[in-house]
């Protein structure tokens, strides 16, 4: 599409951080709207938020580990829109602590609503995208796709997943030339996600870091790809670094996340477990940022493009000696 105005947009997982940013974005390039996630008061508040800037927008309360609440968003988006030119996967939850030390049910819960959340959303809007002969798909995936996730072994396992699914998806769709399938792969973001997040650590969950991605950034990226559709697009330079990294020195990277977790939580203060929202939407925590993104100081620019530089070295110095 060249423009959005008028084009026809579901966004799942819309009440808050990247979602809610993305809902503002696209209601002011005049997109109707379709807006679903759980909470729903704040649901509803997000959805005249972008009334008030000219958008139609609609709230549909979801819950997306649900198959035919799912499939139930897609008809309804369709009879208040018409047809549905984007559908956007992203939704998701997050469960922090050891891997053992974690419940069995909180890692199912994660796997169920990051990856089998976006793999309902694909089977309910696929159909009616091949049957109008166009639509975009665009999911928010993470660094975590491609890189180790220490203190967050079923949020890995999920994007991993993700990143299968989205590719075997593209591989299908070859004899569907007006259907795209995109990934969006932000690194760390400064939404109020770790807010809502489970913690089974036994320590507090304090962020604080120079290294967030601002949620707008990822907003405004996922815009972009429903006007020019993508395979993958990563946010922010610290997201292609671990990619090279990882890449690169898989096992130093191993090494580097593993021992940087446990220090960070060796230093944290005790703090209770809690289940977060993975079973239910939980009040805190409405707005775009969570507040976990401290000033980058200003020699960071540089220090940053040459480490890219370097990793870029690497990774093709890397791939020349196994050529």
């Amino acid at each position: 599409m060249d423009r959005l105005e008028g084009a026809g947009v579901v966004l799942v997982g819309a009440s808050s951080g990247i979602g809610r940013a993305a809902a503002r974005s696209f209601a002011r390039h005049g997109a109707r709207l379709v807006l679903a996630a759980r909470r729903v008061g704040l649901l509803e508040e997000v959805a005249q938020e972008c009334r008030d800037l000219g958008a139609e927008a609609h709230a549909v309360p979801t819950d997306v580990t649900d198959a035919d609440a799912v499939r139930r968003l897609a008809e309804r988006a369709e009879t208040a829109l018409g047809r549905i030119d984007v559908w956007v996967n992203n939704a998701g939850v997050g469960a922090v602590g050891r891997f053992e030390d974690t419940p069995l049910a909180a890692h199912r819960r994660v796997i169920e609503t990051n990856l089998l959340g976006p793999l309902h959303g694909a089977h309910a809007v696929l159909p009616l995208f091949r049957r109008q002969g166009h639509g975009i798909l665009i999911t928010t995936v993470s660094v975590g796709a491609y890189t180790p996730a220490p203190y967050a072994a079923a949020y890995a396992a999920g994007k991993f997943g993700l990143e299968g699914l989205l590719e075997s998806l593209r591989a299908e769709l070859v004899d569907a030339p007006g259907i795209h399938v995109c990934g969006v792969y932000p690194s760390f973001t400064d939404t109020p996600g770790m807010k809502h997040a489970a913690n089974y650590t036994g320590h507090a969950l304090e962020p604080q870091s120079p290294f967030y991605d601002d949620p707008e950034d990822v907003a405004e990226t996922i815009v972009a790809l429903a006007l020019r559709p993508r395979p993958r697009v990563t946010v922010g330079v610290l997201a292609k670094l671990a990619l090279l990294g990882h890449a690169v020195a898989p096992r130093l990277v191993e090494w580097i996340g593993g021992t940087g977790a446990h220090r960070h939580f060796a230093r944290t203060p005790p703090e209770a477990p809690t289940d977060g929202n993975l079973f239910r939407p939980v009040e805190r925590g409405r707005g775009v940022r969570g507040g976990f993104r401290t000033p980058l100081p200003a020699w960071t620019g540089p220090v940053a493009m040459a480490g890219l530089t370097v990793a870029a070295a690497a990774a093709y110095s890397a791939l020349t000696r196994r050529s």
